[in-house]
C-alpha cells in the first residue's frame, strides 16, 4: 500500500509543482481539525504544525473526556508531509468506560495538486503501533488509508469529504471499517470559517454509526488557530453528543 501511494505521488509531483497548488510559508494555517474530514492540503515544506484538542463525549452508558488529541505534521518536501498522532489519554467521567492511552500512529501524506474540476486531492497512509492501553486501542498493529478532497464553490462556500479504510487492532470481524464523510463549509471574513458535516462508520460486520457534526475555526494569526466542534449521534451505535475545543499553531522555516 505504501509503495502504491509512493509511486502515485512520484507521478503526480510534476503536475502539483506546475500548478503551484501546494502551500508555502505565506499560506494561512490549514488543519485536520476540528471536523473529522481532514484538510486536503499538506503543510508547507520546512514547516512544523502542531494540532491539539480536548473532546467530551457522552453515551447512554458513559461519559468520556480525552486529550490532548495531538497531531504533529512536518513538511518534509514539497507537497509531502509526515505526521504523528501522539497517544491520546481517555478518562471516564461517568459509567463503565475504559481509561487509558491510544496508540502512537505515524503516517505519510501526499497532496496530488488540483484535479479536473478544481478538486484538491491528497492521500494518507498510516500505521497504529501497539503502544496504547489494550482496552482502549486494541491488541496488535492497525493501519489506515485516507483520501481527503475539497472544492471551492464560490462566494466563500466550499465542499469537502474524505474516504477512509481502517484496519482496527484486535477487531478482525470489523476490518476493514469504512468511513465516508461529507462537509459543507463557509468562510466568514478572512479569518473564520464554519462547517456542517456528516460522518458514517461502516464495519465489515456489525452496526454502522452515523454522526452530524458542526463547528468552526478562527485564525488568531496566519499561523495560529482556535476551533470548536459539536455533534450529535444519528443512531444508537453513535455517541449521543460530542463537544471539542482545540488550538493549533505552525512554525515556518523550522528545518
Amino acid at each position: 500500500m505504501l509503495t502504491l501511494v509512493g509511486f502515485s505521488a512520484a507521478r503526480a509531483e510534476g503536475i502539483a509543482a506546475e500548478n503551484g497548488d501546494c502551500g508555502n510559508d505565506e499560506t494561512a494555517i490549514a488543519t485536520d481539525r476540528p471536523d473529522v474530514t481532514n484538510s486536503s492540503l499538506v503543510v508547507p515544506r520546512g514547516s512544523v504544525q502542531v494540532e491539539n484538542g480536548i473532546n467530551w463525549t457522552t453515551r447512554q452508558s458513559a461519559t468520556m473526556i480525552d486529550g490532548s488529541n495531538s497531531r504533529l505534521r512536518f513538511g518534509v518536501v514539497r507537497c509531502t508531509e509526515i505526521l504523528f498522532d501522539l497517544p491520546d489519554y481517555f478518562h471516564s467521567l461517568r459509567g463503565r468506560a475504559s481509561t487509558g492511552l491510544s496508540d502512537f500512529s505515524p503516517a505519510i501524506k501526499r497532496q496530488f495538486g488540483r484535479l479536473p474540476g478544481d478538486i484538491e486531492f491528497s492521500a494518507t497512509v498510516g500505521l497504529e503501533l501497539p503502544t496504547g492501553t489494550t482496552r482502549i486501542a486494541g491488541a496488535g498493529y492497525g493501519a489506515y488509508v485516507q483520501f481527503p478532497w475539497s472544492k471551492e464553490i464560490g462566494d466563500g462556500w466550499g465542499i469537502s469529504g474524505m474516504f477512509t479504510a481502517f484496519w482496527i487492532p484486535g477487531e478482525p470481524a470489523s476490518n476493514p471499517t469504512l468511513e465516508p464523510t461529507f462537509a459543507i463549509e463557509r468562510q466568514v471574513g478572512s479569518r473564520a470559517d464554519f462547517f456542517v458535516e456528516y460522518v458514517a462508520d461502516h464495519p465489515r460486520r456489525g452496526v454502522s454509526s452515523q454522526v452530524f457534526d458542526s463547528g468552526g475555526a478562527y485564525r488568531i494569526t496566519r499561523t495560529q488557530q482556535i476551533d470548536v466542534r459539536a455533534g450529535v449521534g444519528l443512531n444508537r451505535a453513535a455517541p449521543d453528543y460530542l463537544f471539542g475545543l482545540g488550538y493549533s499553531f505552525r512554525f515556518d522555516h523550522a528545518f
